[in-house]
């Protein structure tokens, strides 16, 4: 394995590492947990989770290796904050969508080559690329990954 393909493995198998200990999560909590706030005034569990799935429907177009599943949820996970409300997507869907996104992103970037990781993200010009070659896919798959991981630290204090 050259040092490219291992350096790029390392980062899906985090990523894989991550989104399975969030899926378990997330199978074991009930309708009722997801309704919990992580603290007083802040997020609740499916805010976050939601939050999660459109981040992560985000970087299909992102990576540039597909179209978003739903961006139907960005209004109520990106860019609103949690009302605490009602939500309009239920507990199973929410699950559901969950799955979704990440067995195919997943699987999507399982099957790029090592050098594809080290190729521009879609939101950073030929001329800023060129300038810093580091706004590449791999960086948008190692920030992602972060970000999950600190969601999960968030979930966890509910418990």
């Amino acid at each position: 394995m050259t040092q490219s393909e291992l350096l790029t493995t390392a980062a899906v198998n985090s990523w894989k590492l991550v989104t399975s200990r969030l899926d378990e999560m997330i199978g074991s909590l009930t309708d009722a947990d997801l309704d919990q706030v992580v603290a007083p005034g802040r997020n609740r569990v499916s805010y976050l989770i939601g939050h999660l799935v459109s981040v992560h429907d985000k970087m299909f177009a992102l990576l540039g290796v597909g179209e978003r599943l739903h961006p139907e949820l960005d209004a109520e996970f990106l860019t609103s904050p949690d009302t605490h409300g009602p939500s309009s997507v239920s507990a199973a869907d929410l699950r559901r969508l969950w799955t979704e996104v990440n067995t195919k992103l997943t699987s999507t970037m399982e099957s790029l080559r090592p050098e594809q990781w080290l190729e521009k993200h879609t939101t950073v010009s030929d001329e800023d690329f060129a300038k810093d070659p580091q706004r590449n896919r791999l960086s948008v798959l190692l920030s992602r990954t972060n970000h999950a991981s600190f969601h999960i630290g968030q979930i966890r204090l509910t418990r």
